[in-house]
């Protein structure tokens, strides 16, 4: 295509192989063809550019210096990896990025084997290529072999705790493993806490050049005669720095700071690396997020999730939209509800704008944390806020909340402490794939005693249910919502709070009770349209609660109707497995009631739209349909019915 770049290098190789007979000028000229060929690629799918763009010097680097596949890279977070991907035998599917059937936005095992690590969730690279060395050091033996473990993870990486896990047993090992750290001053949102202060001043502190100096010449990597020397200037030149670094101090050799794009520096320290070193070392690598590309580089995000644009002017090609998001309208909820209650408070693990509370931050700035990347510790640090008499929001993706299940079991659940949980991106969420789906929260929350458990069926049920947390004060409580846009239903102008336990019924019918949990509403009453073209009338009700469940509802559902089908965005074991269990307990299914759940299926479903994730689940309208035509026994009707 002519508005493709001009790539002459970049075409010479298909596979990491073909790099190692480019001369230094060579792989200079082939990190330009490939940031320009990022960002065309990344203009037709869209996704994740900025992270992307601050590594594809390091990208070359690594790739020509290591012998991938054998050697294992592991990208951390994976969404730093589209640049990898195009040098590692996917350049000709990369404009399938994201898309159904397509490559998919984060490194992924069964895609490729340069892909030897699965990574699209944060700060486990350094505990997966420590597994690789040690699997490498007894015997173990995959297809490709294993061979060095390189772990590249990015700064906003550093603020989980699971990193210092594995650094800490790493530099007890001593196996030889290289940790790189890409330090861009900017994970997806501004970085936060102790840890990124720490790495400010490793390279604004003076004297900087000969510290670096120093640093790159450490003392395990030179010849004998030179060691004892280097090694008092060494030490002696980071007194004077910084006193010292953690990473040291945690068994690890440590060189840099270094520019990440600069491939004078990286090849030969990379390659020096690669020959000499034995142990633990940690390269620490400065880059720039959105590098290369002035409008990445300019925006605040720093181009970190991206719609399509145009490659010359960068401006994105958004659909209008037809009604306010559920996370805007969840964070316009919240901010009405805090002007009133200052006890309000709200938690969030480095996803401000994704949660929507960086509006709450803005106007509420000491009642808002952003943790970082740890959502063990925003779990517990909520609990212990509810515990001193405040009502924290911990707001977290359904996917990223799965992190801190311990802490939701034991510091929040047993204690019965009234955490409100705002669970986002719940269900199938489109491009990032089973990665992000969140598939498990009403399965994983619902089983907890004491835990009240909501999903809102369109954006005004959220209003109602923000109200609802916000009024409940006996123990954790939760609601979820998906992403994406509501369905254009009227807003109250406030919300308010909804009795514990209590579903609504949406339309009296008869034959089939349809009872959906969620946004699938939408598509039930669909069905009920296409059912009723058809003589058949079917009752519809919102459960909204999976916990307390309504029982006096779902009992007379099951006594008024020949059968009753559950409908969820949700894997096996949650809403439908809790209405079994009330149905069998009350002997309900003596009486011949036919009942059927509609959930997720026993299966991951890779990245495609929502409505073709949904269709691949059986969970849209026309499959609703069907299976109420299954369960009632009609195989087949006709135009017309009596």
């Amino acid at each position: 295509m002519t508005d493709r770049p001009k790539t002459p290098i970049l075409d010479r190789v298909t596979r990491p192989a073909d790099m190692k007979q480019l001369s230094d000028a060579e792989l200079h000229q082939l990190a330009h063809e490939l940031r320009a060929e990022t960002v065309s690629a990344v203009s037709v799918t869209g996704g994740h550019l900025g992270a992307g763009l601050g590594v594809v010097e390091l990208t070359v680097a690594l790739h020509a210096v290591f012998d991938t596949p054998r050697d294992k890279v592991i990208w951390d977070v994976g969404h730093q990896c589209y640049p990898h991907k195009i040098l590692t035998e996917r350049r000709d599917r990369i404009r399938t990025l994201r898309q159904k059937d397509g490559l998919s936005g984060f490194t992924k095992r069964s895609e490729s084997p340069y892909d030897p690590f699965g990574a699209a969730h944060s700060s486990t690279s350094i505990s997966a290529a420590l597994g690789f060395a040690v699997a490498r050091d007894l015997g173990g033996a995959p297809p490709e072999g294993v061979g060095d473990a390189i772990a590249v993870i990015g700064d906003g990486s550093m603020s989980a705790g699971m990193a210092y896990e594995a650094l800490n047993n790493a530099g007890h090992l001593k196996k030889r493993l290289i940790v790189i750290l890409n330090d861009n001053e900017m994970s997806i949102a501004p970085p936060v806490g102790a840890m990124s202060s720490y790495l400010s001043r490793l390279y604004a502190e003076e004297p900087f050049q000969e510290f670096k100096a120093a640093a790159k010449g450490a003392v395990s990597l030179l010849p004998e005669p030179f060691r004892e020397g280097a090694k008092r200037a060494k030490d002696m030149l980071k007194g004077i720095a910084v006193g010292g670094t953690l990473f040291e101090q945690l068994g690890f050799s440590y060189l840099g700071p270094i520019d990440g794009h600069d491939m004078d520096q990286l090849l030969p320290v990379l390659r020096t690396v690669k020959a000499r070193a034995t142990g633990p070392i940690l390269i620490h690598v400065l880059t720039k997020k959105g590098k290369g590309y002035r409008p990445a580089e300019t925006a605040r995000d720093k181009g970190h999730g991206v719609s399509k644009f145009n490659v010359v002017t960068g401006e994105q090609k958004k659909a209008p939209s037809n009604a306010p998001s559920y996370t805007s309208v969840f964070a316009d909820s919240l901010l009405q509800e805090a002007a009133k209650d200052d006890k309000i408070c709200a938690i969030t693990a480095a996803m401000p704008d994704g949660t929507g509370l960086n509006l709450f931050a803005e106007r509420y700035p000491s009642r808002c944390f952003d943790v970082g990347i740890a959502e063990q510790h925003g779990v517990t640090f909520c609990a212990a806020l509810a515990a001193g008499g405040m009502k924290p929001f911990c707001a977290m993706y359904s996917t990223f909340l799965q992190r801190g299940y311990d802490q939701v079991v034991h510091d929040v659940a047993i204690q019965r402490l009234p955490v409100r949980f705002a669970i986002d991106r719940a269900g199938l969420v489109g491009a990032d794939g089973a990665t992000h789906a969140g598939a498990f929260d009403v399965a994983y929350l619902a089983n907890l005693p004491g835990f009240v458990v909501m999903a809102a069926a369109d954006e005004a049920e959220l209003k109602h249910m923000v109200a609802t947390a916000v009024a409940h004060n006996d123990g954790p409580i939760a609601f979820r919502f998906p992403r994406g846009e509501g369905n254009g239903v009227d807003l109250p102008e406030r919300g308010i709070p909804l009795e514990i336990g209590k579903g609504r019924m949406i339309t009296k019918g008869s034959r089939v009770a349809l009872l959906s949990f969620g946004t699938r509403l939408a598509e039930v009453e669909k069905a009920a349209e296409a059912l009723s073209a058809k003589g058949i009338t079917p009752t519809i009700a919102d459960a909204r609660f999976a916990k307390p469940l309504d029982r006096d509802m779902i009992l007379a559902l099951a006594a008024d109707h020949e059968a009753l089908i559950t409908i969820e965005e949700g894997a096996v074991g949650g809403f439908g497995s809790h209405v079994a269990q009330l149905l069998a307990d009350e002997a309900v299914f003596d009486r011949g009631l036919k009942y059927r759940s509609m959930v997720l299926p026993d299966t991951f479903i890779d990245q495609a739209s929502p409505a073709d994730m949904y269709a691949v689940a059986g969970m849209n309208a026309e499959q609703i349909e069907a299976k109420v035509l299954d369960t009632l026994g009609i195989a087949q009707i006709g135009q017309q019915t009596a």
